[in-house]
């Protein structure tokens, strides 16, 4: 739709929103174009949760203020700096009133991001944009565009109600929601739009539109049942797991809402909510099907498993969404200054393709996100199903206001979620504070299948020294032991390495890596071969491997539940021969976060208390309620964000801060590419020359090492991490340059940047 038209009528000054280096501006993009085009691409994006009207205001008015002379001026090549956002907000807001300020935050924060309604932040407050004093707007806007009388809330839009604590404290956290959800639809459309412009007049082709459009969930569906037609009922495990697809399948036409999948670990979770969530999707009209996974270092391992499931469309059909790259943004001294390259590498996955596969940090902290590049793929969820894998995982020091966007997403965006995991948090009221309603449950009869799946017993064996543990590991031929961190896990492996079969893992190891131990560690399971694996808690996210012995550090039940799944996990042996044995560990320099303290505690009353059954749906029940009692409700909203909401209208809602303060991870971890394989340094080659870096960034992800920003930074002075082909990506793109620094037992050392000589410096 971007058009270039360039003759006015006469007597009719002409504006555009775009420039070229074209001195006639003959291929400039007209502003009225630019203003409908976003106006209608917004609200298509929004008409999916019934918001088409304020979304196409919110696009019509956006940049209302490049009807200036100063900005046209600036077209030109003035360096005089312009605010042609401030003119939009205060239309909407003059316009419509209470309703107008939703649209005000996001036209206002269409480029810097979303500021708070008033008081302090590293953004002008919106209040302050409201009344500040902006070059004169020329008339012209009112010819070009044509806004409606009145506005109001989505058709059907449900407010909380009956409960008038809950109803005041929620309604504007649903303000502040809707108005990020319209944002998004707005930010996504003008980052195409402009795209589009500046496609064409570059004469290059528009990646966006290239090629065939993507598979259909139809089409997907059926490569899906051709791929679980191959699985045999040989077993009794498999013969439970095709009871479990058969009954989750059934239970697709209930209508779009809340869903809980409780299956015990090893039940065939994953496949059965891909199928359930493509037969829910199609039966109901919905776009999508959005997984939510807790660990970055399995999203490739289950996008892996939806590829092979969806044969020859798996590739195309399946995105990968990490957070792991630093995104480049344009100088943030001069935000106008958006020429197309600038334009092209803020450009983000939107969130467009049949299936994404993303982490739980990338897609709760977007939403509640203020940047344009993270919210704006926000309008996309909208009408899909999204699968939150091992639900469990979410952090307490977040649950209420994740709790929140979940119960949202499904109240008023027409989302169906998914709270799949073998170990239920408990998050329905009246037991949770601000918890779900109306959770239906997909898995046939939870307790009789927690007990057909039974193959485990768990027990506490007391404390154990680093003596007790290396003589458990020696003495059993094949052996899983999982602890708390990766200090204690190279050092119980250093006790042993010397025996047959002895294997580590570690995040300090590449996904490739890892996956590669993991093949070794099969292999010698299935040849009866000696195999004792010590691991952090990453083997517990949905690695499939079958130990007859785990030995687990004290940790929440959930984790000892993981565990569990990772020993006797196709059946095959006696349950009295198939053993989890929790241990506490004597030597304080392994002693767990203060945080750990209290899952442990909690899952030690439930142990003493479920001795006989500490696995079962009602242990669970019983371990989340105790945790949940001792963390108290303000722990579980630790920086009291529905407590600043509550106390917000709708012109001072703090955007800004939602976003400062909701972070899962507090400690920010930086990735390091390393050159693992020829793949790797190929990929790393190709960056020197590529024009976009969005396919390769996929091709390196297996190849990343997430640190400590302390163990980064040493790593960084010492030369040790240098920016790969920085004059193009500046420092996106950070390579290991010190190959000696990575080991093939122990992954990336990083706590001895001293030892490191330049001349060892190469990759």
């Amino acid at each position: 739709m971007t058009s270039t038209e360039t003759i006015a009528p006469a007597g009719m000054k002409l504006f555009f929103a775009h420039s070229t280096a074209t001195a006639d501006r003959s291929d400039w993009q007209t502003l009225s174009a630019h203003l409908h085009n976003v106006g209608y691409e917004a609200g298509q994006f929004a008409a999916f949760f019934g918001a088409q009207a304020l979304a196409t205001v919110a696009g019509h008015l956006h940049d209302v203020g490049k009807y200036t002379v100063p900005f046209q001026a600036r077209l030109c090549g003035s360096l005089e700096r312009v605010d042609h956002s401030a003119w939009g907000a205060c239309i909407a807001q003059q316009r419509f009133g209470p309703i107008g300020y939703l649209l005000a935050y996001g036209i206002a924060g269409h480029h810097a991001g979303l500021a708070n309604g008033r008081g302090e932040g590293a953004r002008t407050a919106l209040d302050e944009r409201l009344v500040a004093k902006l070059p004169e707007l020329d008339k012209a806007w009112e010819a070009d565009i044509t806004l409606p009388a009145k506005i109001d809330f989505p058709e059907g839009f449900k407010f909380y109600g009956k409960n008038r604590a809950q109803a005041k404290e929620r309604y504007p956290f649903q303000l502040a929601f809707l108005t990020r959800m319209i944002f998004s639809s707005l930010v996504d459309a003008d980052f195409l739009d402009t795209e589009r412009f500046y496609k064409a007049a570059e004469k290059s082709p528009n990646h966006r539109n290239a090629g065939a459009a993507p598979p259909s969930l139809v089409l997907l569906r059926e490569q899906l049942d051709v791929y679980l037609g191959g699985f045999k009922a040989d077993s009794s495990v498999n013969r439970l797991r095709a009871d479990v697809l058969r009954h989750v399948r059934s239970q697709a036409e209930h209508a779009p809402g809340l869903f809980a999948l409780t299956v015990p670990t090893g039940g065939g979770k994953t496949l059965a909510s891909l199928a359930f969530a493509l037969d829910h999707a199609i039966r109901h009209g919905l776009r999508r099907v959005i997984f939510v996974i807790p660990f970055t270092s399995i999203v490739e391992q289950n996008a892996e498993v939806f590829r092979r499931a969806l044969g020859p469309f798996g590739k195309e059909a399946v995105l990968e969404h990490h957070s792991a790259f630093i995104e480049s943004s344009p100088p943030r001294n001069d935000p106008e200054k958006y020429q197309s390259a600038q334009k092209l590498r803020l450009a983000m996955e939107n969130w467009d393709a049949p299936i994404v596969v993303t982490t739980a940090v990338q897609f709760f902290e977007s939403l509640f996100a203020a940047k344009p590049s993270q919210c704006r793929k926000l309008h996309n969820i909208a009408a899909s199903v999204v699968v939150l894998d091992e639900a469990q995982t979410m952090p307490l020091k977040l649950l209420r206001p994740c709790v929140a966007t979940i119960d949202e997403l499904a109240r008023n965006y027409r989302t169906s979620v998914v709270l799949c995991t073998a170990t239920q948090p408990a998050l329905e009221a009246p037991a949770f504070e601000g918890g779900l309603t109306g959770v239906h449950e997909l898995a046939p009869d939870p307790i009789q299948l927690f007990q057909q799946l039974d193959r485990v017993r768990v027990r506490h064996v007391g404390t154990w020294n680093d003596e007790t543990l290396t003589a458990e590991m020696r003495s059993r031929e094949q052996v899983l032991c999982i602890v708390n961190n990766r200090r204690h896990a190279r050092a119980v492996y250093q006790s042993m390495a010397d025996l047959p079969g002895a294997r580590h893992l570690t995040t300090l190891m590449c996904a490739k890596h890892r996956s590669a131990v993991l093949a070794e560690v099969r292999q010698m399971l299935n040849n009866g071969a000696p195999c004792r694996l010590v691991s952090t808690s990453l083997i517990e996210a949905g690695v499939d491997v079958d130990f007859p012995t785990v030995l687990r550090a004290e940790a929440g039940l959930d984790s000892i539940a993981q565990a569990a799944g990772r020993c006797n996990r196709e059946g095959r042996r006696s349950t009295a021969l198939s053993e989890v044995l929790v241990f506490a560990t004597e030597n304080e320099d392994w002693a767990p976060p203060p945080e750990l303290v209290q899952y442990a505690q909690a899952a030690r009353e439930v142990l003493r208390q479920f001795e006989g059954d500490p696995l079962s749906p009602e242990a669970i029940r019983r371990y989340f309620a105790l945790l949940y009692w001792q963390k108290g409700s303000q722990q579980l909203d630790k920086h009291n964000l529905l407590g600043l909401l509550k106390a917000s209208q709708p012109d001072s809602l703090p955007m800004e801060t939602l976003a400062t303060q909701f972070r899962m991870i507090d400690n920010v971890q930086m990735p390091v590419i390393v050159p693992y394989d020829d793949c790797a340094r190929e990929a790393l080659k190709d960056l020197e020359f590529a024009e976009g870096s969005v396919g390769l960034a996929r091709k390196l992800q297996p190849y990343l090492v997430q640190l400590p920003r302390q163990g980064f930074d040493a790593l960084y002075k010492a030369g040790a991490v240098i920016p790969v082909a920085p004059k193009k990506w500046g420092e996106q793109f950070m390579v290991l340059a010190h190959e000696g620094l990575y080991n093939e037992r122990f992954g990336l050392s990083w706590d001895n940047p001293a030892l490191i000589r330049s001349e060892d410096l190469n990759w």
